[in-house]
């Protein structure tokens, strides 16, 4: 996506840059040796390519994923200027086949972008303010409901365990809004459409 530009749209599922962070690669990186690392990173890794990915990106990934931590994910879909839209799911499966080639998301993007299909919602602004977070959205489905996830834990992101909370939906402001467990060290929203499709905003790491 970063290096070609004919693309009309992009999906990473899972994947992320910034595999020199606390990837799942690190013992590769080791096995290679500090100067053979740090030349591979400079020319393959992916936060190296993507600030040039112009085109709607869709970013498909699992709270616990074990090869790409939610941190390195994030740097990287901050970095793409074009549209992006999350799709995160607590502890989605990592796999080929189902697991990762099935979330509807991808197909209904695609539609959108090929077909003139309905587009999947978007989250519009979002924000805290003390002890509740918000979130603004459009949609051309109707959100049928939405929820807070997070976790209370610090650490080793793959090891987190996420707890999930109904959030408060108010379609007619097309405004999402929950309160913030106490002890929260991250968190986000997701909503969902009629279809189970599924948006989410940026996580937000408390300190």
């Amino acid at each position: 996506a970063g290096v070609d530009d004919r693309f009309r749209f992009a999906a990473p599922v899972y994947g992320c840059g910034f595999l020199g962070d606390n990837s799942a690669w690190l013992k590769n990186f080791e096995q290679m040796g500090k100067e053979t690392a740090a030349k591979w990173l400079k020319l393959w890794d992916p936060s190296r390519y993507l600030s040039r990915a112009k085109m709607p990106m869709l970013w498909v990934t699992g709270t616990n994923d074990f090869a790409y931590p939610f941190d390195s994910l994030q740097k990287s879909y901050r970095l793409p200027p074009g549209k992006r839209t999350l799709c995160i799911r607590v502890r989605m499966p990592h796999g080929h086949g189902p697991a990762g080639e099935g979330p509807e998301e991808i197909r209904t993007l695609a539609d959108s972008i090929l077909k003139k299909g309905k587009p999947l919602a978007r989250i519009t602004a979002q924000g805290r303010k003390g002890d509740e977070t918000w979130a603004t959205f459009e949609s051309k489905s109707k959100i049928a409901k939405a929820e807070l996830n997070f976790t209370k834990d610090t650490g080793v992101w793959q090891k987190r365990l996420w707890e999930t909370t109904p959030a408060n939906l108010d379609p007619a402001r097309r405004r999402v809004t929950a309160a913030v467990p106490a002890g929260a060290t991250v968190f986000y929203l997701n909503l969902f459409d009629e279809q189970g499709l599924v948006v989410s905003t940026e996580h937000i790491e408390l300190k």
